[in-house]
Order: C-alpha cells, then sequence, then structure tokens
C-alpha cells in the first residue's frame, strides 16, 4: 500500500550549484549525497516538510538523467511514492495495464528498494514505489 509521497526526484546539470541554491535561497539543509553507479547518478538530499526532493545529477553521458536532461533540460524528472509493500504495487500496477519499467526492484539511493513505472502508461509521469530495505 501507498502510504506517502517520498520523494521528488530533480534533474539538474550541477549538484553543487544547485546544491547552493536550494541551501542559500531557499534556506534548506542537504541532509545527504550519495553516488548510485547502477544508476551513473550522484544525489543530494533536502527536506520540505514530510517530502524529500532529491537532485539527480548524471555521472555519465549514457545515464538516464543526462538522457532526460537532454530531451527536456533541468527540471523535475519523477515522483516516488513510498509503499510498505513494493512488490505488491508492482503487481498491482501491471495487472491495471501499466508497463513496469523494473519488474524487480532493485537498490536505489537512501538504504531503499525502488521500481520504476513506465510515463508513457503514467500519464506522462514517470513514477517510482520506493521502500526501505
Amino acid at each position: 500500500m501507498i502510504t506517502k509521497i517520498d520523494h521528488l526526484g530533480i534533474a539538474v546539470q550541477d549538484l553543487d550549484e544547485t546544491v547552493k541554491y536550494y541551501e542559500n535561497a531557499l534556506g534548506l539543509h542537504c541532509h545527504g549525497r550519495e553516488e548510485v553507479a547502477s544508476q551513473k547518478v550522484r544525489t543530494a538530499f533536502f527536506e520540505a516538510g514530510d517530502v524529500h526532493i532529491e537532485l539527480l545529477e548524471p555521472t555519465a553521458p549514457d545515464s538516464p538523467i543526462a538522457k532526460f536532461l537532454e530531451k527536456s533540460g533541468e527540471g523535475i524528472h519523477h515522483i516516488a511514492f513510498h509503499t510498505d509493500d513494493i512488490g505488491g504495487q508492482l503487481a498491482k500496477a501491471s495487472e491495471a495495464g501499466v508497463r513496469l519499467i523494473h519488474e524487480v526492484p532493485f537498490e536505489g539511493a537512501a538504504n531503499k528498494l525502488v521500481a520504476f513505472l513506465h510515463p508513457k502508461s503514467t500519464h506522462g509521469v514517470l513514477t517510482e514505489f520506493c521502500q526501505e530495505k
């Protein structure tokens, strides 16, 4: 079951510069950075109330984030929903005719299991399910 919006993923060209903006202009505190080698991305996390903001910078030109930036520019990349049963959520989405990008969850940032739904079957919004490992 989905329990809340976990985070908004935002694609950025320069993580360090964007972190400065979030800290200096918005007054938010970066509470962690991480590299997710499997997704070829560096991340930085902020909290805005109960919702996290995940900044995503590509570490390779063939990463999904690099491709997104090339096509769409900087901006919101995905919305992530926290679930207490990621396998069940994937099954429910699949049964409803949603195209899964990942049929099996994998290790993502912040010690979570994650899986994505294809935006062509989610009304244009790249959707992520995430669950603590």
